[in-house]
């Protein structure tokens, strides 16, 4: 397939601090590549760099097979970048936005009217094009920064983080315009929090202190995790937690509603059962039930950061 991203062994420092360490990502036409990290790990660093907002101290960056770094311009045109910080003119209508931004593009002015238009409705707001964009919701805005991205119909989207702070049916419906733009080839870059919209990804990538700490497909990631994780509900929650982290084979305890979230340790026993429930009764309690729990994207996610945490 088409490689429409291409970054090799970015680096990039401020002052002291190495921001971004050694990054390469690639991303095809029709994919969707997930960023994923804590606060701080370089995710936005690196976006900025693939858009050409900052330039590498070191690496390559290809976007649709053009070098960034030699032909700026030409590269640009291929992509929509939404930050996290998308900045509206509030004083202005939701069309008046979108014109100014297909104009400062360069669609040229017989296409614009026609092309805003067609992106509204894309993205559900050619209902609201008169409304001034500082009476617009959250959700409503974060889809205006997306129109404006796509406006000038380019072959890459990098998008930082676009649902964070919005309401789930809103998550859902974003996430559908992003598959959509899929179906036609385009090739997506998001940063996210979400580990729901991480598994949507074909690819995803966990960043910490400036590296890729690990990549693949979601599925290819969680495997890893099959056979850790366990379930158990028993009370006092509390009191249970607290004695099965001392049982050697647990790595991790969380209390997730009415019931525990145990992550076992990578050489823990196929009879772990009896190790917890050997614990409980120790401490004086019964286990209604513990089961083996199917692993998600975050089980790997945080097993991966409090594994280079040690």
């Amino acid at each position: 397939m088409t490689a429409l991203i291409e970054a090799a062994h970015l680096r990039r420092s401020f002052g002291p601090t190495l921001a971004v360490n050694d990054v390469s990502i690639r991303v095809e036409s029709g994919q969707v590549y997930g960023l994923l990290g804590p606060d701080g790990a370089g995710k936005t660093t690196t976006m900025r760099l693939l858009c050409g907002a900052l330039e590498a101290d070191t690496g390559e960056v290809f976007l649709a097979g053009i070098d960034l770094k030699a032909h700026p311009d030409d590269a640009r045109s291929h992509l929509g970048y939404l930050p996290q910080r998308f900045s509206l003119y509030g004083e202005l209508t939701v069309q008046e936005n979108l014109r100014f931004f297909a104009e400062v593009r360069g669609v040229p002015p017989e296409q614009w009217q026609e092309r805003t238009q067609s992106i509204l409705e894309f993205v559900g707001l050619a209902p609201f094009m008169n409304r001034r964009a500082e009476r617009l919701s959250g959700g409503m805005k974060q889809k205006l920064g997306l129109a404006a991205a796509l406006v000038h119909q380019p072959q890459i989207l990098i998008l930082d983080e676009p649902t964070g702070g919005v309401d789930p049916v809103t998550r859902q419906s974003f996430w559908q315009l992003i598959i959509r733009l899929l179906e036609e080839g385009v090739a997506v870059l998001v940063s996210t929090p979400y580990m729901d919209e991480a598994a949507r990804c074909n690819r995803v990538g966990f960043m910490k202190a400036g590296r890729l700490s690990v990549e693949g497909a979601p599925e290819e990631l969680v495997q890893a995790m099959q056979g850790r994780v366990a379930q158990v509900v028993v009370r006092p929650r509390a009191k249970a937690a607290a004695a099965l982290r001392q049982v050697d084979v647990v790595q991790d305890v969380a209390v997730l509603g009415d019931r525990l979230h145990v992550r076992l340790k990578p050489n823990a026993p196929r009879r772990w059962q009896s190790n917890l429930k050997r614990a409980l009764k120790t401490a004086g309690l019964r286990a209604e039930r513990i089961e083996p729990q199917v692993a998600t994207l975050e089980d790997a996610f945080v097993d991966l950061l409090e594994a280079e945490d040690e």
